[in-house]
């Protein structure tokens, strides 16, 4: 049977734009031909680099082409909700980075939106990808391993609008929005039970980006298990993510793609999956789920409940 050739655009040239187009560059049968950002010197740059034959500043533009048959947002968060509808009006499955969207209503109403278009609509949950919490889910899905707390810490140091090539941002990183979901989703992900308590502390707002730079979040699950989540953009140290699994039968420590237990021996996952990069599985899931006409795990719908649980967490911390 031959696999059907996709033709996909991407918005957003910068370092998580280039992340995904390192990452398509190794799957087979996918070709990138349009870049969309707003700069459009750095764009047709990085298209060339890319051997990309379109280089533009507006996606309806390249929505118009109907060659196009899916586009991955790489774009500033307050943009991924409009812009994946967009996307799914013009008949294109989409892929939008994580968070789907800033707001619930939002979140709900691309939900919506994708149910009744019958396109593929997943959100960038990378973590459910990475070969270290594969692992980790696979034990649990065995019966091997149940998870008993999850300790995690997320921390930058960002006191000023960089993006991670340490160049200037034209908007604003949210801890909440952005980075606080991946560890939401990713809890209920993994315990399989969904979250039912949520609280949430946050620091001092900061004088010029208008958000917290600092906060704590516990979370519990309908199971009994419970998460507690550091997370700062003021941390001057290892930057990153840090995930602690404390377990009945084991305790595990995952840094993005790489896991070591708790005594911190390697645990070899190069066997998990075809590849040891999340971001290329991720891509790679969501362009089997558009030939194979399924939904991708990680969907817009399967991700919903992490943006309820972020919503209600917004509230607490407003009042």
């Amino acid at each position: 049977m031959t696999q059907q050739h996709l033709k996909v655009a991407l918005a957003g040239a910068g370092a998580f734009g280039i992340k995904h187009l390192d990452g398509i560059a190794r799957i087979d049968g996918v070709d990138v031909v349009a870049l969309v950002s707003r700069d459009l010197d750095k764009t047709r740059a990085v298209a060339q680099k890319y051997g990309i034959e379109q280089s533009s500043t507006d996606l309806d533009d390249v929505l118009k082409r109907p060659d196009v048959d899916a586009v991955i947002l790489c774009t500033p968060t307050q943009m991924h909700a409009a812009q994946a509808m967009a996307c799914l009006r013009a008949g294109k499955h989409v892929q939008v980075e994580i968070p789907m969207a800033d707001t619930l209503r939002d979140a709900q109403s691309l939900v919506d939106l994708a149910r009744q278009s019958g396109k593929v609509a997943m959100c960038g949950h990378t973590r459910r990808f990475n070969p270290s919490h594969q692992y980790v889910h696979q034990r649990v899905q065995a019966g091997e391993f149940h998870i008993q707390q999850m300790d995690v810490q997320t921390y930058f140091f960002r006191r000023t609008n960089m993006n991670a090539l340490g160049e200037p941002r034209s908007w604003t990183d949210h801890l909440l929005w952005h980075h606080a979901a991946h560890t939401v989703d990713l809890f209920a992900y993994q315990c399989g039970s969904p979250v039912v308590k949520a609280h949430a502390v946050q620091g001092p707002i900061h004088p010029t980006l208008g958000i917290a730079m600092d906060m704590s979040i516990q979370l519990q699950a309908a199971n009994g298990a419970i998460c507690t989540l550091s997370l700062s953009f003021n941390n001057d140290g290892p930057l990153g993510t840090f995930f602690r699994y404390i377990g009945d039968t084991a305790t595990y420590i995952a840094r993005y793609d790489d896991l070591v237990t708790g005594r911190d021996e390697v645990i070899d996952v190069s066997r998990v999956d075809v590849s040891m990069n999340g971001i290329e599985l991720q891509d790679r899931e969501f362009f089997a789920a558009i030939r194979e006409g399924r939904e991708p795990n990680a969907s817009v719908a399967q991700v919903l409940p992490c943006y309820q649980v972020l919503h209600d967490l917004e509230q607490q911390l407003a009042g």
